[in-house]
């Protein structure tokens, strides 16, 4: 029966366990057995208090790789082995250290695990792993099992003195603290067999194999982790154990208008906290007019905020301060901070620069392994680099990782994308007007547009506020601001609001002037809005071209397939009355136009909308002389729908007279 805490095939395979805290060897021999038992002891050392490790015996390696299938050992020589292993711990470790030994089958073969937790009675004195008849202080560093230095062996000396907090007994709480529920809970996510056992293992001798509980004289006491994972309100015992989330609507913080608090056990916080994240910040979707697909702009990309998030947890400090740790939105930047600071060893140049984080031993060495086996933290010293590679990756600036002198407290600071920066500035400031809150709605655009005056996003926006002030000269001020910019991103965007501007203000040839401008390799980003301009100042060639390229994208859309039709019905016209003999083009073009509108009266959902296709049917079915009964029918329809419409019965009624003219 297999009785570790964790998933076994995680472990083999190091998925959840660091590598380094894991020996692999093919089997247990003359010439193996010094460096297991150096190992097992180096372990229970645990010099960079990451709660030891496992040695699997069994499997062998290959450039520092488990070779499988395993090899397996003989099942007649399991307990011999077993046996061997304690012996040698009893006799040849000062102090006695008895690891946690498990046979188990795995992939068809037999092999041993052992548990070697960290000591609470460390240093241990073991055999040299080079030597065997020679004693020493057996340490690992990084994936080696070494004889500690004079300097090394100080430091663990020092680190014994003080067991890390997360793993001290609670001498101020009782079993009843801790949630089974919890505890099985957390055993089923890590695919735990402890669950399998039959008959069921008790409550408290699950707590024991995951090690959350200490014997102190005789009488089983919570250790700290045991309360932050496993108890229900954490924070009861340790007031810093939660999470004050808090959104700014400025820069300077002074204009707070969410909060929300995060309790409840560490890996439950967590989730919660990133879950949240998430769907506050990373959710703005545009749709791109004549795109299939929308374009979605991610604030924070999800693996930084893990990062972040989880470190808050892995490497605060829970005896004190009782500071909450805190998360702080601004609308152009996320900042995490918890307390205290680094530890020592942790400089400010490993924060700023590319070298890698040195191997210090870690504040708090069981709440990263449970953070792992639940798969919410990965290996040591990663946390830093990754955010900066997965933040470069995402397009953001680079993050940002300070501290004070007195290392009172660690903050992570995660720029927003640029152009997540926009749309929520403008998605703000859109929300402040319609409250009436419309100065603030500018002054927030206003700073926005002062660090990226070549987004046309905010630009369009702030001419269109501007314009409804009736203040047209600051929309102008915004406009040509934009369009002095050398690069700009949404460029079609202020042209057209200032077009739309113009074009209602009776400034028709300012209008005309400011839609030529519009440079063509812009007019991809909305070719049925740039249309629709060119169609209103009779630029119909320009319009025609630009409906054909996007037609497949709206072919199913009535009002497209209407305005497409009137593209087409003007050119016919415009090259007719410039008496222009090539009668085929402008039948086929009007001849196009009739299809266009008959396909535009099936999808069309609004009846006036339906009744002007109507109309427009009628007539151009004139222009080709089309059957009498479909000019009535067309007419008839238009009538329907709108009855009061006296356009529909003058037309009707002037076609009627000359069709009654025509030669029969």
């Amino acid at each position: 029966m297999n009785l570790l805490p964790i998933n076994i095939d995680d472990l083999v395979q190091a998925r959840t366990v660091e590598s380094n805290r894991i020996e692999y060897k093919r089997g247990f021999s003359v010439a193996t057995k010094p460096h297991i038992i150096a190992t097992i002891v180096a372990f229970a050392n645990d010099f960079q208090n990451v709660n030891g490790g496992y040695v699997i015996i069994g499997i062998d390696t290959k450039d520092g790789l488990p070779i499988l299938p395993p090899a397996g050992l003989p099942a007649e020589s399991l307990e011999a082995t077993q046996q061997e292993i304690r012996r040698l711990c009893k006799t040849r470790v000062q102090t006695e250290f008895q690891p946690i030994i498990v046979p188990l089958v795995y992939d068809s073969k037999h092999l041993l695990v052992v548990w070697a937790p960290a000591s609470d009675n460390r240093p241990h004195i073991g055999p040299d792993p080079r030597n065997f008849s020679e004693n020493c202080l057996p340490i690992r560093v990084n994936s080696e099992t070494v004889k500690a230095t004079t300097a090394q062996e100080a430091q663990l000396r020092e680190q014994t003195a003080k067991i890390p907090f997360d793993d001290r007994p609670n001498h101020a709480s009782t079993l009843t603290d801790i949630s089974p529920l919890l505890v099985k809970r957390f055993l089923q996510d890590i695919g735990s067999d402890l669950l399998n056992s039959t008959p069921p293992i008790p409550d408290t001798a699950l707590y024991e194999s995951i090690r959350v509980t200490k014997d102190v004289g005789g009488k089983l006491v919570p250790r700290n982790i045991g309360l932050l994972f496993f108890a229900e309100k954490p924070e009861r015992h340790f007031p810093g154990c939660k999470l004050e989330l808090a959104m700014y609507r400025d820069d300077a913080g002074g204009n707070l208008f969410e909060e929300k608090l995060f309790t409840g056990p560490i890996s439950y916080q967590i989730t919660e906290i990133l879950s949240y994240l998430e769907n506050l910040t990373n959710a703005h979707v545009r749709k791109i007019p004549g795109r299939a697909l929308a374009e979605r702009t991610v604030g924070y990309p999800y693996e930084a905020l893990e990062e972040a998030v989880v470190n808050a947890y892995y490497h605060r400090g829970y005896d004190q301060p009782s500071e909450p740790n805190k998360i702080h939105v601004y609308p152009d930047r996320l900042e995490i901070i918890s307390y205290p600071g680094p530890v020592p060893g942790i400089t400010m140049e490993h924060l700023q620069s590319a070298r890698p984080v040195p191997p210090v031993p870690a504040r708090n060495r069981r709440i990263g392994e449970l953070l792992k086996e639940l798969q919410l933290a990965e290996m040591r010293g990663t946390g830093i680099p990754k955010m900066r590679r997965v933040m470069a990756d995402h397009g953001s600036s680079r993050p940002v990782f300070d501290f004070d002198v007195e290392r009172t407290y660690f903050r992570v600071i995660l720029p927003a994308h640029p152009k997540y920066i926009v749309l929520q500035a403008v998605s703000e400031a859109a929300y402040m007007w319609s409250i009436g809150e419309r100065a603030p709605a500018i002054r927030r655009l206003e700073d926005v547009f002062k660090g990226q005056p070549s987004s046309g996003a905010v630009a369009a926006q702030l001419i269109q506020f501007y314009a409804e002030r009736d203040d047209l000269p600051a929309a102008e001020r915004v406009f040509n601001e934009f369009r002095a910019q050398p690069l700009r991103s949404e460029g079609e965007q202020p042209y057209l609001r200032m077009f739309r501007i113009y074009l209602g203000s009776n400034l028709n040839l300012k209008a005309r002037q400011v839609i030529d401008e519009l440079p063509e390799t812009e007019y991809a980003n909305a070719p049925y809005d740039v249309a629709i301009a060119f169609k209103r100042v009779r630029e119909n060639q320009k319009a025609h071209v630009l409906m054909a390229q996007v037609y497949a994208s709206f072919d199913t859309n009535s009002e497209f397939l209407h305005d497409y039709a009137k593209v087409k019905i003007a050119i016919a016209n415009e090259m007719y009355h410039a008496r222009n003999t090539n009668w085929h083009t402008i039948k086929r073009l009007r001849l196009e136009a009739i299809e266009l509108l008959r396909r535009s009266t099936q999808l069309g959902v609004d009846p006036q909308q339906i009744a002007w296709y109507y109309l427009d049917l009628a007539v151009t079915l004139q222009r080709v002389r089309g059957q009498a009964r479909d000019i009535r029918a067309a007419y008839d329809n238009a009538i329907k729908l709108l009855p009061t419409e006296e356009k529909f019965k003058s037309s009707y009624a002037e076609w009627e007279a000359r069709n009654a003219r025509s030669p029969r």
